[in-house]
């Protein structure tokens, strides 16, 4: 074993060790591997920067993109909505998403899949207040685990059948069925579902935690409840429903603080509570709740001091504070001109240490230090920069009304370039960049902006975990633990060997991909069987289960990328849910497959 085996191999545990342990992060410590591999002289910089290059990873960019515009034109909730409609708690939502996620995987790309679920799967926990990190793993799961019960559900079930065809190691070497990855994979959609139904919440709760900093003298708690008014209108479904029923009772992170009727005031208001037309209502909230709470509820309630300012087609929720010399100190909220002055209306508003209970917002009198929350116009920003009255601080949420032929050409665009690919027409790169560039010339997305949505933080992270597959390809390193495969486990019999390549291949596929684990694995299997006169077939499908069903790592499988930012994941819960559902995968893939084949 040469001196750059040892190095590559120190590499991958300091990788290891690394995510496992949190010490600095996913993109830094690949940045770290990447330059002990320069430096040695075992990757050059070429080498090094070809992942920046690589069209899979701009793939996945750009579907994360287009997610993003589908979460912006909010497309797929009314669909989505009527699918999950009997889903109204956790447990419920779940066993039906893995399984509308693994079936559809079986025959669909999961990774376009999964970026149009995820903004869906956010909305709901939203909604229903539970932690998104319960649900974006068993997504990533699931699509996955479908991806591996067909041929043509994964792209390495292929890249494995293109290898069966090319290879010369093994001659008149029959290719794969289609169905030949059922017998496992249709197995573990139901144990995955029920892995997630008995354990997910428990294994996933560390990863709802936030780091707990100590606290300093002098810190102000964060939490900012805004105070907003809001109406039921004469003809809304609200009317006639129990609070419980309505999204007013499913959001536990608002709270319904009192009910106006007519002149009674009502404070102690129980779930079971009726609404009517006209009642108001006043509500509390974070402001990053309160401006959900509007875009989903524009059209069921009405906003005092909004009036037919809600009908714009694009709008952005801002979050403003009143200067200390401001002219507006001591007025009513609804005395000031917002909407002739800066195209603006005010929605809801905040004030350290005060509750406007009993008051109705346009009666508030405003004070400096107010934090007020707009719907602002195109203009607000162009006008406000002339007003020393107040300061803008941030954009809360954009909202924007897209004309039905926009959302049409972005639903039709994405399942057109997916089915393009699908069929061989040409690759899912070159569809989805069509694509971008018909979105920009119809002005849906804006070229300006685009840059501004790109997870950079994501793009080096996979871009810099590709060169690692080479460093192991190049130094001799894959080949030498093939070797040690071949002395140490042929001599105890098949079921041993197929366990010892499946842990082998998954490794691999968890640290340098599955289709370098795939091509590395591949031939050693052959050679195995073709010596010792076993079925080749079996070990065939093992590889490309063990490749294919990644979970162990964020950077295994690029859906678990895509869920790794959005769920606030560390590398460790990924190893922590991941490792118990990949033995179990192993532990089925080796008995069925031993007891069809042998």
């Amino acid at each position: 074993m040469n001196y750059e085996i040892f190095i590559v191999l120190g590499v991958i545990i300091f990788i290891i060790l690394s995510l496992y342990k949190d010490w600095i992060g996913i993109a830094l410590t690949f940045f770290i591997a990447n330059v002990i591999l320069g430096i040695t002289g075992i990757l050059t910089p070429k080498e090094i920067l070809s992942g920046f290059s690589n069209q899979n990873v701009i793939v996945i960019i750009m579907l994360l993109l287009m997610g993003d515009i589908i979460r912006q034109m909010n497309l797929v909730d009314t669909l989505f909505a009527k699918i999950f409609k009997y889903a109204k708690n956790y447990k419920m939502f779940l066993v039906q998403m893995m399984f509308f996620v693994s079936v559809f995987s079986t025959f669909m790309n999961n990774t376009p899949l999964v970026a149009i679920m995820l903004p869906f799967v956010i909305s709901w926990s939203k909604k229903h207040n539970v932690k998104s990190s319960v649900l974006l793993m068993p997504l990533s799961f699931s699509a996955i685990i479908g991806g591996t019960t067909t041929l043509i559900g994964s792209s390495t079930n292929l890249m494995v059948n293109g290898l069966v065809m090319d290879q010369n190691i093994i001659p008149n070497l029959p290719s794969l069925n289609l169905f030949d990855f059922t017998p496992v994979g249709g197995i573990m959609i139901v144990v995955g579902i029920l892995y997630f139904y008995f354990f997910g919440e428990r294994l996933l709760k560390p990863a709802t935690k936030k780091k707990k900093r100590k606290k300093k003298k002098g810190d102000q708690p964060q939490i900012k409840e805004y105070y907003l008014e809001v109406v039921v209108r004469e003809n809304s479904p609200l009317a006639g429903k129990k609070i419980a029923d309505t999204i007013i009772g499913e959001k536990r992170d608002i709270k319904l603080v009192e009910l106006i009727r007519g002149n009674k005031v009502i404070k102690a208001i129980s779930k079971e509570f009726v609404l009517q037309p006209g009642d108001v209502l006043h509500i509390t909230g974070e402001k990053e709740v309160i401006a959900d709470f509007i875009r989903n509820t524009k059209d069921l309630l009405s906003y005092p001091l909004v009036g037919m300012f809600m009908h714009k087609r694009k709008m952005t929720v801002t979050e403003i504070v009143i200067s200390h010399n401001s002219s507006f100190i001591n007025k009513k909220l609804g005395e000031i001109r917002f909407r002739s002055r800066f195209d603006s209306t005010p929605i809801a508003i905040h004030r350290n240490g005060v509750s406007f209970y009993g008051e109705k917002i346009k009666d508030i009198e405003i004070k400096a230090g107010d934090l007020i929350l707009l719907i602002a116009g195109d203009d607000f920003y162009k006008l406000a920069a002339y007003t020393n009255d107040f300061y803008p601080l941030s954009d809360v949420m954009k909202m924007e009304k897209y004309p039905l032929y926009k959302s049409l050409l972005v639903l039709l665009g994405l399942f057109g370039a997916i089915f393009v690919s699908t069929i061989g027409l040409t690759s899912l790169f070159i569809s989805l960049s069509v694509l971008f560039v018909i979105l920009i010339a119809f002005k849906v997305v804006s070229a300006k902006d685009i840059h501004h949505k790109i997870d950079y933080n994501l793009l080096a992270i996979i871009a810099l975990s590709l060169s690692l597959g080479t460093a192991m390809t190049k130094t001799g390193t894959a080949e030498y633990i093939a070797y040690l495969i071949d002395k140490v486990f042929v001599p105890a019999g098949p079921v041993v060997i197929m366990l010892s390549i499946y842990i082998i291949t998954a490794l691999l596929a968890a640290y340098i991909t599955n289709k370098a684990a795939v091509a590395l694995v591949f031939p050693i299997v052959l050679t195995l069987a073709l010596h010792h006169g076993f079925n080749p077939k079996p070990f065939i499908l093992l590889i490309s289960y063990a490749a294919a069903a990644n979970f162990m790592t964020p950077i295994g499988y690029q859906t678990n990328l895509m869920v790794y930012g959005p769920g606030n994941y560390t590398f460790k819960d990924f190893f922590r849910v991941g490792f118990p559902l990949t033995i179990i995968y192993m532990l089925v893939t080796v008995f069925v497959l031993y007891n069809i084949y042998f």
